[in-house]
């Protein structure tokens, strides 16, 4: 694969999302409204370095994540690939190496293609291709 994989988004998983927003937003963080049904599931932080700063509840990590436990760990690391083919080349290619997968590849609903490898430690790392808007689906709820 010629093109490496850029870090580019950070999964803080939470259990209680209006502290955490709370908490975020007294820290200096720009946390936009959201829809009332994702209030408490989804929210996305504006960060002037480029990375995404997304909260999740641990019952809407379950849904994009299938190997999401009830363990103590906190997120998602997010790495960027070029291409939808690359979210399975690199999967196949960690896997294959003897990393655990988490999530195989998939299409999911916000257009991207997404997978979840595990590094040696168990920690989860994404990678997702970009956004396609034509690929967007209705999320399943949480």
């Amino acid at each position: 694969m010629a093109d490496k994989p850029v870090f580019n988004q950070f999964n803080l998983v939470v259990s209680d999302m209006a502290a955490t927003v709370a908490f975020y937003r007294r820290l200096g963080l720009t946390i936009a409204d959201t829809s009332p049904e994702w209030a408490s599931h989804h929210r996305s932080a504006s960060m002037p370095t480029g990375i995404d700063l997304d909260f999740d509840s641990t019952e809407f990590a379950r849904v994009w994540d299938q190997g999401w436990a009830a363990t103590r760990r906190t997120g998602v690391l997010g790495f960027a690939v070029p291409s939808r083919e690359a979210v399975d080349e690199m999967y196949a290619d960690m896997t294959g190496a003897g990393y655990n997968g988490e999530q195989p590849p998939y299409d999911a609903f916000w257009g991207a293609r997404y997978a979840i490898v595990q590094d040696p430690d168990g920690n989860p790392v994404g990678v997702m291709s970009p956004v396609d808007p034509t690929r967007r689906t209705t999320p399943p709820a949480p």
